[in-house]
């Protein structure tokens, strides 16, 4: 029962330890993209500690799970893993983690759920408000256009993706900002950054005490935008994507003294117009590279006992 133990002090370290690396470090803005996998990967590490932890804790205490894990091990790494020699606790301990990914199956499928259907009343209120006149055939055209007096534009998913503008964002928004409004909601939909925010905002809701879980989630908000933000500026420019996000967000009062609902705003406008220097394309392949081999670091503590066996 050795290995299950350090499996869950493994992940406990790493949802602690890396949380706090990224906080301190100054590349993730710079480079929000591998931000957004290096996350991934911790998040991931964490969730395959538990998950390795689970299954050996349950071929510990059950002959029938230990049979079809160690179907095609030789004796002696079944013996190298000491599970006859277990205490009570790895009844408890499967029992207890199986539960955890159940809730976490069940938090992402709530989650799942909830985005269609606030996805199926949104084009129920856009077909209301964007009604055809008698005898107008739907253009097939990606951009919808909404009669209203706040600047707003959304990106609507769906098999036939579309961007909905207001008038009054039209009105404000001049020569290529628009294009770079439609450009940024498009690097959403082609980076499939839904996913993440579903999966982030499933986990922070099933365990709200797990901070590593409620930062992922914040992070994910944040630096999707960021990334969202460069697709656009590298095809129309930083002070056309800036400019763009000042004047759909100026009249909601984001760059007063207490912008408390999208305080983020002023500072993806700051990003843009003050850019740091990118890292060089040895460092950004370094941090990619190490940031996938941390979730295979459970996977080779789980072999340790099998390779000294076999070795």
């Amino acid at each position: 029962m050795m290995v299950p133990a350090v499996l869950l002090l493994l992940g406990a370290l790493t949802a602690v330890v890396a949380p706090r690396l990224l906080a301190r470090a100054d590349w993730p803005d710079r480079e929000p993209v591998i931000a957004l996998w290096v996350w991934q990967c911790v998040v991931a590490a964490v969730l395959m500690c538990c998950a390795l932890a689970m299954t050996l804790s349950a071929a510990a205490a059950w002959q029938a799970v230990r049979g079809h894990v160690f179907a095609p091990a030789p004796h002696g790494v079944v013996e190298a893993y000491a599970l006859s020699a277990t205490g009570p606790w790895a009844a408890t301990t499967a029992v207890a983690l199986a539960c955890a990914g159940l809730w976490s199956g069940a938090m992402l499928v709530r989650e799942i759920t909830a985005a269609r259907s606030r996805l199926r009343h949104q084009r129920d209120e856009l077909s209301l408000r964007a009604q055809l006149l008698p005898g107008e055939e739907p253009a097939p055209g990606r951009l919808v256009v909404l009669e209203g007096e706040r600047s707003d534009a959304w990106w609507m998913p769906g098999g036939a993706p579309q961007l909905v503008v207001t008038t009054a964002a039209l009105r404000r928004l001049k020569g290529r900002q628009l294009d770079a409004v439609l450009a940024h909601e498009q690097g959403h939909a082609q980076a499939r950054h839904h996913w993440l925010l579903h999966c982030s905002a499933a986990l922070a809701t099933g365990f709200p005490q797990v901070p590593v879980f409620a930062a992922f989630r914040a992070e994910m908000h944040r630096l999707v935008e960021l990334a969202a933000d460069d697709t656009a500026s590298r095809r129309f420019g930083r002070l056309t994507t800036a400019l763009a996000l000042v004047e759909l967000n100026e009249d909601r009062g984001v760059f007063g003294p207490s912008p408390a609902p999208q305080a983020h705003v002023p500072q993806r406008v700051h990003r843009l117009l003050t850019p740091a220097d990118r890292l060089t394309a040895a460092r950004r392949l370094r941090l990619t590279a190490a940031a996938s081999l941390v979730p295979v670091v459970p996977v080779l503590v789980t072999l340790v006992p099998a390779l000294r066996a076999l070795g």
